[in-house]
């Protein structure tokens, strides 16, 4: 998959265009549901699907202070995309001068400009455009002008509840992991390098690989969680913990992890965890000797979980 940082790069246009855009946070299943209609497009005709994503969140341009934590990284978003079967992603920058585009300016000159375009598919709620103007209607206006087709996907729900990336942030935040799996269509999951960290966790005979993470991206509610560590391209089982440690008096939020019958070395490597149910939230405990009870009776449920997850407890993430 190739990626392009900004369109305006792009000379000469790319060729025989089926475009999809939006921001795409989480890769959930309308917006799988989106890109594989795209894929299929693309194939019938003989074209290439190219994903046109944003990078920062708009709404951390426009509004910083109502600006929502991300559900992945960019780096991540940009992996599942090409596993979906994106040709290109374009990484557009959002800035004040891009959000001033009207919608027509946008699709004629900044898409016309640099790609040959035979058909867009969006989301049934896609807005772009000064003022966020632009709607599916206005995409099938300047289609019939320009050449293009549109197809517009959704809205994808499952059972009861609609999918979108604002539905799972709801949920993760909660701690409602098994929940957003089904948004998700597969588990939620965290992914960052192993650092090292006050080795609490190695005294009480449970030694905890500590991951640093991005600011800005979601982090589930504060508990134990039962979850699968990917490492070496295995699932092992392990346990969760994200919170303060309010035990140790600890303010600040850490993300450790404990994997199950392993004792290698993780400092320094890229750890990702899967997670497929919340155990318990954060408890505060009388001393460590408690604490040691507790994170063994963790570690005991953590094993029944994961022998006997539910039919989509775990996936591709």
């Amino acid at each position: 998959m190739r990626v392009i940082r900004h369109l305006v790069r792009v000379a000469p246009p790319l060729r025989r265009v089926v475009l999809t855009l939006g921001n795409f946070d989480g890769v959930h299943l309308g917006h799988q549901a989106i890109v594989r209609r795209a894929v299929d497009e693309a194939r019938a005709v003989g074209g290439q699907v190219v994903t046109l994503t944003f990078h920062p969140h708009p709404v951390a341009v426009l509004a910083p202070e109502k600006a929502p934590p991300l559900l992945q990284s960019l780096h991540d978003r940009l992996a599942l995309l090409r596993d979906l079967g994106t040709d290109v992603v374009v990484v557009q920058r959002f800035t004040p001068g891009f959000a001033a585009l009207d919608p027509e300016a946008f699709v004629r000159d900044y898409l016309g400009g640099h790609l040959e375009l035979l058909h867009v598919v969006v989301g049934h709620n896609v807005s772009f455009g000064r003022g966020r103007a632009g709607t599916v209607e206005t995409l099938r206006e300047l289609g019939t002008r320009h050449g293009f087709a549109i197809d517009a996907v959704g809205p994808v729900t499952v059972g009861e509840a609609q999918v979108s990336s604002t539905a799972l942030r709801r949920l993760v935040a909660t701690g409602d992991v098994q929940r957003a799996r089904t948004l998700l269509g597969r588990p939620f999951s965290l992914r960052g390098r192993v650092v090292r960290g006050e080795q609490r966790g190695r005294t009480l005979g449970f030694p905890t690989a500590n991951l640093h993470q991005r600011p800005g991206v979601l982090l589930p509610a504060d508990g134990v969680y039962a979850v699968q560590a990917r490492l070496d391209g295995q699932l092992r089982p392990a346990v969760l913990n994200v919170g303060v440690r309010p035990t140790f008096g600890v303010l600040r939020r850490t993300v450790e992890a404990y994997v199950l019958d392993f004792d290698g070395d993780l400092y320094g490597r890229w750890l990702s965890l899967d997670l497929v149910e919340r155990l318990r939230g954060e408890q505060r405990f009388s001393g460590p000797d408690a604490l040691r009870d507790a994170i063994a009776a963790d570690v005991a449920r953590a094993r029944d979980v994961l022998a006997h997850p539910g039919p989509d407890a775990v996936g591709q993430s």
